[in-house]
């Protein structure tokens, strides 16, 4: 009977070594891991932000899971497998959202490039016909100085398409086009006051 017991014991005690002793699913942590890596190359910090931080809310979720597990005396590393398979489709997911917000923000930034280059010629044309007299001389050096500013933006801009950095160069493009719609209106109040 004792013998029986003994073994008994033994083959718990087996057991919970076994189960205590369970092994961190490294694999699928690290391919997890290397999805969100991915995910911020693609620059899913700048054009999917929202799929960034579900990969982040991910990410936050396994490491919590993997503290409590290294603080317990019988570790179970299934929901750490699952929370690891999670992150890989959170950081694959921001992969493909990246992907498809620098696509969208490049359209936006490729048609306001061409929008304003329109919009400066227009601009200088009518600069030229500003009105000119006593005291205009020093508003249309100005406004001379702001289509210049915005013809520099412009530039900058077309640099940033070529570079792809795509929200930097829409930024550019959209200031550029602040800039002109200002001149624009500022000589066409002249002129309608001229004409009074």
């Amino acid at each position: 009977m004792r013998s029986k017991f003994g073994l008994l014991l033994l083959v718990v005690g087996l057991g919970i070594s076994v189960v205590a002793c369970g092994s961190v699913p490294q694999a699928a942590i690290d391919a997890a891991k290397a999805a969100v890596d991915q995910a911020v190359t693609a620059g899913a910090n700048e054009y999917a932000a929202d799929a960034m931080k579900a990969a982040q809310d991910a990410q936050a979720a396994l490491d919590a899971e993997l503290k409590v597990q290294e603080g317990k005396w019988f570790k179970s590393y299934t929901q750490a497998t699952e929370l690891a398979a999670a992150l890989k489709t959170a950081g694959e997911q921001a992969v493909t959202a990246a992907a498809a917000g620098k696509e969208k923000v490049k359209g936006e930034a490729t048609g306001l490039v061409a929008e304003v280059k329109t919009a400066l010629e227009e601009a200088q044309t009518l600069l030229a016909k500003a009105p000119r007299g006593k005291g205009t001389a020093a508003d249309i050096e100005a406004l001379k100085t702001d289509l210049a500013n915005a013809a520099t933006a412009l530039t900058d801009a077309e640099s940033g398409l070529t570079a792809e950095r795509f929200l930097d160069a829409k930024a550019k493009a959209e200031s550029a086009k602040n800039a002109v719609a200002a001149v624009k209106t500022a000589v066409e109040t002249a002129m309608a006051a001229k004409k009074r």
